[in-house]
């Protein structure tokens, strides 16, 4: 084959993975996409869809797109950009057809739009003309082996489909998955220490607030430890709904736990060398780094490990149980014992690292960036207003703490972290955080009624709103708020005395486990049916939802919906129409959680 001719072969079989994700998922899955790609002689291109040049998809022939469906229907934020552009009405019909692509969308079929971004974008790119390989793959985080369920079946038809159109070059077979392959980075150490780094993130977005106060607002004998959080804020600017994203670190134990695993030197510095082009040196990660830092502020060591961790770590064992174990994890038929050992215990990494120590001693540190994902940030509800006190920034957190048949309790890395952050002594304590606009929107005009529904930690943005308003001397407010007991988790009840005596808030309170039958909010919504309908149909109110998304949203939707069948005299279909009308004009929305 002539040079002019394999230069051409290469452009024809390059395929761009582009990713939304929210919370590391969907880049994990492009990620084995790209793998499977270069196992097959593509060249590649991975990126998230909001840093992928707008002007560059009319160039593209062939795009693998892997999206998440967050909240109630939302994109996720790396690709909130893009989605706004692909959805304008002005893009020619034909902007995309010579383009061929597919989508692997990723969802939780618990929520009412079950991968609608995926859905959606895979009508829309056809739309544009472009070819579709093969319908999209539709992951459910509710199916018992998880996304890989419906993901595994479809890349073998993806596979065979991008095949056909663009062969493996002649005299080349599929790579085998038993060859070990080169880690994405070298750690190469470095031998002058130094003792002053800059260990603050390479993130133009992130700023350090420091902690005033963290406050349990619940009884100390109730089940659950929630928190009032308190920030000095100096400049951020912010309106109720905002979420402020905070950065965790990994509690102090099982970080010198991992260094002793590995026999690390906490104090070692380290600077990263680029093994493949495809994955960039991580802007967050300081350059030279620290050992500690790593595992403490960059490796998510908590996380329950994925599938491809297990397909890796079994080529560093010289125990052929160990290898076993592991490769029947990584394989399609070992999902079922995948699920039981990992995501139904949730086993972390740490622990799973414990259960294979000849895998471990065996182990290339450099191997780590590819077997542990980088630590996230989490989404906090603001829960306080710039025009009730400037100069604070409240969050209203639970302590993530439950138990499964493991001996050891099961903790949110970063709830756990932050409730064990304490001010005293005046030492000063800074926390990494940044501010983003919040799924949901409040209705700008003072004088336009809301109806709030925020059981449990769901209150959040409600009382930055309620704030805001009684600052500035507003009221139409109507708020239903539930917890289980009056007396041990009734969040600001002191707080909403003053603008219920100045008859600027209504509020409707349901404490399931105060009397023998329980009582939801829910129930309330049908028991102030009267009220609930006319602040909707007569006032125009706005109706907002926030909390737990395991049945609650539902429910209460499913309420309201009674409501408009009774008292606006309408059908089931007709009344669900009423609810459609109200989420296309923004008078209802949602912002819920797992």
């Amino acid at each position: 084959m002539m040079e002019g001719e394999n230069d051409s072969l290469v452009a024809r079989r390059k395929v761009t993975v582009l990713y939304g994700s929210q919370t590391g998922t969907a880049k994990d899955v492009a990620e084995r996409v790209i793998r499977e790609a270069k196992r097959r002689y593509f060249s590649v291109h991975l990126s998230a869809l909001d840093e992928f040049p707008m002007e560059n998809w009319i160039h593209e022939k062939f795009i693998v797109i892997v999206c998440s469906t967050t909240g109630q229907g939302d994109p996720p934020d790396n690709m909130k950009n893009y989605w706004r552009f692909i959805l304008r009405k002005s893009l020619p019909v034909n902007s995309l057809c010579d383009l061929k692509f597919s989508i692997i969308g990723l969802g939780d079929s618990s929520y009412q739009k079950f991968n609608v971004i995926a859905k959606k974008l895979h009508k829309r790119l056809l739309q544009l003309g472009a070819t579709a390989l093969c319908l999209p793959a539709l992951g459910d985080d509710q199916h018992d082996l998880g996304p890989d369920a419906a993901i595994d079946p479809w890349l073998k038809q993806f596979w065979n489909e991008a095949l056909e159109l663009y062969p493996i070059p002649d005299g080349k077979q599929v790579i085998s998955d038993q060859i070990l392959p080169l880690p994405r980075y070298e750690i190469i150490y470095e031998t002058n220490n130094q003792n002053n780094i800059d260990i603050r993130r390479d993130n133009s977005q992130v700023q350090y607030l420091q902690l005033l106060s963290n406050d349990r607002v619940t009884a100390i004998d109730h089940f659950q430890d929630v928190r009032l959080i308190r920030f000095n804020n100096t400049n951020l600017k912010y309106e109720p709904g905002d979420v402020l994203m905070i950065h965790p670190n990994n509690s102090l134990q099982s970080v010198e736990n991992f260094l002793k695993l590995f026999a690390l030197d906490p104090d070692a510095l380290f600077l990263l060398k680029q093994n493949d082009p495809d994955f960039s040196i991580p802007a967050s990660l300081p350059q030279p780094c620290t050992m500690r830092y790593l595992v403490e502020s960059y490796l998510d060591i908590n996380s329950i490990p994925r599938r491809y961790f297990f397909e890796l770590l079994a080529f560093f064992t010289d125990s052929e149980l160990e290898e076993e174990k592991l490769r029947e994890f990584a394989s399609t038929e070992g999902q079922q014992e995948l699920y039981d050992y990992c995501n139904r215990m949730k086993r972390t990494t740490l622990e799973v690292l414990d259960d294979f120590p000849c895998a471990v001693k065996n182990l290339k540190i450099d191997y780590l960036f590819d077997l542990i994902p980088a630590l996230q940030p989490r989404a906090f509800s603001i829960a306080s207003a710039i025009q009730a006190n400037e100069a604070e920034i409240q969050l209203l957190m639970a302590v993530v703490r439950y138990k499964t048949k493991l001996v050891k309790p099961r903790t949110g890395v970063c709830s756990t972290w932050l409730s064990e952050l304490q001010p005293k002594n005046n030492l000063k304590i800074y926390v990494p955080v940044w501010m983003k606009t919040g799924t949901i929107h409040f209705p700008t005009d003072p004088l336009t009624p809301v109806i709030m529904v925020g059981p449990g930690t769901g209150l959040a943005p409600f009382r930055s709103f309620i704030q805001k308003r009684t600052s500035q001397g507003y009221g139409g407010m109507m708020l239903f708020f539930g917890c289980r007991n009056e007396n041990k988790d009734y969040y600001c009840k002191e707080e909403w005395l003053d603008p219920t005596a100045r008859g600027l808030l209504q509020v409707f309170t349901a404490f399931s486990r105060d009397q023998e039958d329980k009582i939801y909010v829910q129930h309330l919504i049908k028991i102030h049916a009267d009220l609930v309908w006319n602040w909707i149909h007569e006032k125009r109110a706005w109706f907002f939802i926030a909390g737990n998304a395991n049945q609650m949203p539902d429910n209460v939707k499913d309420a309201l919906k009674t409501v408009i069948m009774d008292k606006g005299n309408l059908e089931e279909l007709e009344a669900q129409k009423y609810i459609e009308n109200l989420e296309k004009t923004k008078r209802f929305q949602v912002e819920a959680w797992s």
